[in-house]
């Protein structure tokens, strides 16, 4: 070998070492592109295009009131909220939980052409879902202003608020991401069961029904053993930042957020553990 050629050595970081920040910003425009190339590879070739972010939630909103809100009788515990918002205000960050979470969860898979070829920080592959499916939520909103527009409803001074129930559910998302991206590399069957879980997890959300029918039928011990579901205070949280009367669920969302913090560090913990198998096994 001649003495001028140099030779880089890759090693693995400790998984006790979450994030390593320095590299995430050096590596900040690889992101950006793997988010944009996913926004826009994902309505490419479409006639509607990112019409779709809109119309995929209007029509879980209407079959949900046609169903849960008028054959049902279910009730919202909000102040003069009529039913469809009610519904919005739970089937936008839900679609947005979903979709993050079916995607980063594939997303190793998906994706092992190239991260076997090339290194990078392999935590921006399910990041990269995180982040582009904020398109997608902010496009969403068009519906809510729309039926607030109809309906005449006016939001209260909760919006504020509105930030705190976000994050809890962007870190969850995140969270279940590196989990199942870390899951289904190692065991294929993780891409199955995903199609049935995340279905599940949406009727066990307060999606259709408020949280607080848990507490009346329940008691208020199993109402805050369901809020260690974290997307239980996102929802209850962003639908109660809209209301004009109720006030934030903060008993849900702290719990909530502690559930979702978990969640978080230890699918980053197990990701960063596994991460140096990742070429060997996808």
């Amino acid at each position: 070998m001649n003495s001028k050629d140099t030779v880089v050595s890759i090693e693995p970081q400790s998984a006790s070492k979450f994030i390593d920040t320095k590299e995430l910003i050096r590596y900040k425009d690889l992101l950006y592109y793997m988010v944009l190339r996913d926004v826009t590879v994902l309505y490419k070739q479409t006639v509607l295009g990112f019409s779709w972010a809109i119309i995929t939630p209007v029509f879980q909103i209407v079959i949900f009131s046609f169903v849960f809100g008028h054959l049902a009788g279910i009730k919202p515990d909000m102040n003069d909220m009529p039913y469809p918002i009610f519904s919005c205000l739970a089937v936008i960050p839900w679609t947005y939980f979903s979709n993050t979470v079916n995607a980063s969860g594939q997303s190793l898979i998906n994706t092992s052409s190239i991260f076997t070829k090339v290194y990078f920080p392999r935590i921006i592959i399910p990041l990269t879902h995180v982040f582009s499916k904020i398109v997608d939520f902010s496009i969403s909103f068009i519906i809510l202003i729309g039926l607030m527009i109809f309906f005449q409803y006016k939001p209260g001074m909760n919006v504020v608020f509105l930030f705190i129930p976000l994050l809890i559910i962007i870190i969850t998302s995140a969270g279940m991401g590196f989990w199942l991206s870390s899951l289904a590399v190692q065991y294929r069957d993780f891409k199955f069961a995903m199609t049935f879980m995340i279905p599940l997890l949406m009727y066990v959300a307060p999606v259709t029904f408020p949280a607080s029918l848990v507490l009346n039928k329940l008691g208020t011990t199993a109402y805050h053993i369901y809020a260690l579901y974290p997307m239980v205070g996102g929802i209850e949280g962003f639908r109660s930042s809209f209301s004009a009367g109720k006030e934030m669920p903060w008993d849900l969302i702290s719990i909530s957020a502690v559930s979702a913090i978990a969640i978080f560090t230890s699918g980053l913990w197990y990701f960063r553990k596994m991460e140096k198998y990742f070429a060997d096994i996808a």
